[in-house]
């Protein structure tokens, strides 16, 4: 998940995400170093949606609804087994990367006043960051060291709706794949 440069999100901000536990052990220094969200108690994740609704929006209604949404889709297993790039960001490449593309679709198609990543791009690009708004050597050190840890596999059976409250994020609820 991604905020301006400054790493500013605010209260009642919401988001859903996959947490990949399995790779926090090889990300986690990196991301508590190079990535505001993982200082803002965000866990090593690939973003299904941000942002989402405002948390005034989610009540019970819209959570059975976001349930009903997610559990239209089955586990599935992923694996990182490279890096990649956009500017002044280094992430790691899910593979397979449609399961989360069709999650954020759905959802997306679901709350079409949600849309990835506010419309500000035009692919949906899954990916787990571990650092944001680096220049490029920093970033260089990080993928070389990263390069001799992957791969990392894990499996992916539920999406959680995390809140901003205007210093961390919580974890409000979590839906299962079906």
């Amino acid at each position: 998940m991604a905020g301006d440069d400054s790493g500013a999100f605010q209260a009642g901000q919401s988001g859903l995400i996959v947490r990949v536990p399995e790779a926090e052990p090889v990300v986690r220094a990196w991301r508590d170093r190079l990535d505001p969200s993982a200082r803002a108690g965000v866990p090593a994740h690939v973003t299904v949606l941000f942002p989402f609704l405002d948390e005034s929006r989610i009540e019970d209604g819209a959570c059975a609804a976001i349930g009903e949404v997610i559990g239209r889709h089955r586990p599935f297993e992923v694996r990182f087994e490279r890096c990649g790039r956009f500017p002044g960001i280094l992430y790691l490449v899910p593979e397979p990367d449609l399961p989360f593309r069709r999650l954020t679709e759905a959802i997306a198609d679901r709350w079409p006043q949600t849309p990835p990543f506010g419309g500000q791009f035009d692919e949906i690009v899954p990916h787990l960051t571990i650092a944001q708004g680096q220049d490029d050597a920093v970033l260089e050190e990080a993928e070389a060291d990263l390069r001799g840890r992957l791969p990392v596999t894990g499996r992916v059976s539920s999406v959680d709706l995390i809140i901003h409250d205007g210093t961390r994020w919580q974890q409000r609820a979590s839906f299962a794949l079906r």
